[in-house]
C-alpha cells in the first residue's frame, strides 16, 4: 500500500471520527467550531450536519472507491475557501479558526492528490 493511499484513508477516517464525536456528543463541536446548540432543534442540526454528513462523507471513499477520495478532498478545499473568505471578511483570526483552515487545506490536498 502506498503512502498516498494511507494518508487518504487516515483523512477519511478522521472525517468519520469527527462525525461520530459530534453525533454522540454534540456539545463537543463547540471546541472546534465555536458553535453551540440551543434547544433540541439545534442539537438535531449538530448531530445531523456535523455528525451524519461528516460520517457519510468519510465513509463514501470506502464504498465508492478512488473518485470519492477526490470528492471528499474537494469538499475540504471548498470549506477552506469559504473559511479563508470569512477569516478575512469577518476578521475572524481566532487561533482555532486558523488551525481549522490549515487542517482543511492539508486534508484537501491529501485527498485530491
Amino acid at each position: 500500500m502506498n503512502i498516498g493511499l494511507v494518508l487518504k484513508i487516515i483523512a477519511a477516517l478522521a472525517t468519520v471520527a469527527t462525525g461520530l464525536l459530534v453525533l454522540v456528543k454534540p456539545s463537543a463541536a463547540y471546541g472546534f467550531t465555536g458553535l453551540s446548540a440551543e434547544g433540541v432543534r439545534g442539537v438535531s442540526e449538530m448531530r445531523s450536519i456535523f455528525g451524519g454528513l461528516f460520517i457519510g462523507l468519510g465513509i463514501a471513499p470506502f464504498l465508492l472507491g478512488e473518485p470519492a477520495y477526490s470528492m471528499l478532498g474537494i469538499a475540504y478545499v471548498a470549506i477552506a475557501a469559504a473559511r479563508a473568505f470569512s477569516i478575512v471578511y469577518d476578521r475572524s483570526y481566532a487561533q482555532s479558526n486558523l488551525i481549522s483552515l490549515g487542517t482543511e487545506i492539508v486534508l484537501g490536498i491529501i485527498l485530491v492528490m
